[in-house]
Order: C-alpha cells, then sequence, then structure tokens
C-alpha cells in the first residue's frame, strides 16, 4: 500500500466522473467529494448553489504501477467536455467546473502536458483550471458509487452510460473485468 498516489479532480456532477474512473485497473479507491472552494466541510445543498467555490470532484487513491498520473488525467481529459467554462450539459455553475487539483510539482507538470495532448481532440480551447490541492471534503453517504447502486435511474441512463460505453470502447484494455 506504501506505493499508493492519490489523484483530485472534477469534471461537471461527480458522479460521472465516479463512474468512469471507478472501472479503471489500479483504482484502489475513490470518494466523491468537494475542493477548491472556501467553506469548511460544505454539505451538498449549499455546493449545489454554487456560493461556497467548491467543484463537485473524486478524490482516487490509484497504484501507479497499474495506472500512471499521465493516463488517469488524460482518460479524465476525454471523459468530460473540458471545454465549456463551468457547464457539463445540463449542469451549469462554478461547481460543475472542469479542474485539475495536482497534489505536488510533479503532478502539475504531468497535468500541463496532459492538458497539451488533449487539445487537438477538441476544436474549442481547453479551459480546465489547474490549481494546488488544498482540502478535499467528503460528500454524504448518498453520493458515493452512484452509479453503480442506481443504473436504472433516468440520469445514469441518458447521461452516464453514453460516459461508461465510450470508456469500455477507448480504453478496454484499462478496465477492470
Amino acid at each position: 500500500m506504501e506505493n499508493l498516489a492519490t489523484a483530485t479532480f472534477g469534471g461537471g456532477c461527480f458522479w460521472c466522473i465516479e463512474a468512469v474512473i471507478q472501472r479503471l485497473k489500479g483504482t484502489e479507491s475513490l470518494k466523491s467529494g468537494f475542493s477548491g472552494g472556501f467553506i469548511k466541510n460544505p454539505p451538498y445543498r449549499e455546493v449545489r448553489t454554487g456560493r461556497t467555490g467548491h467543484a463537485e470532484v473524486i478524490q482516487v487513491i490509484f497504484n501507479p504501477d497499474i495506472i500512471s498520473y499521465h493516463d488517469l488525467i488524460f482518460i479524465f481529459m476525454t471523459s468530460h467536455d473540458p471545454t465549456t467554462l463551468n457547464r457539463q450539459g445540463a449542469d451549469v455553475g462554478t461547481q460543475y467546473r472542469s479542474i485539475i487539483l495536482y497534489h505536488n510539482e510533479e503532478q502539475k507538470k504531468i497535468a500541463e502536458k496532459v492538458l497539451e495532448e488533449a487539445q487537438p481532440f477538441y476544436d474549442d480551447k481547453i479551459v480546465t483550471e489547474l490549481a494546488a490541492f488544498e482540502v478535499f471534503y467528503e460528500a454524504e453517504q448518498d453520493h458515493q458509487n452512484y452509479y453503480n447502486n442506481n443504473q436504472d435511474t433516468r440520469y445514469c441512463q441518458i447521461v452516464i452510460d453514453p460516459k461508461v460505453q465510450k470508456l469500455k470502447k477507448m480504453y478496454a484494455e484499462k478496465l477492470v473485468e
């Protein structure tokens, strides 16, 4: 367990990003929550208003011997639209911004490289925020493992299922079987 690393990022609703990243080999644990704002221990009902400064994010504990930080961030960047400022689909507000919160200078350099590498996949400019990680606040239990627990809901079927299917098509070799 001593070779594990932490990554924190968000791209819209944390349920979507969680559903994609938790399917990757090397993901040891994952929590949905909030980061990048100015309120301590914010509840979801406050974050969703957009007034806390926090983004909906996931915090991933991963094994870099199985999946590199580079690959993790690249898959994240291609699993949402990083060209829309403070928006993912119908989710609008700063709480849905695309953001990478790096935990050290090496992660910052890798994230900067991935942002450059991902740009050719998009016609518009990538607007993903890159910031130093400060603190992560775990969301309430009903937001954890949301897709796996609620696949029959309309939101999961309409919004999350296409992202999971895209992941399976693009990165089949990196998925847990």
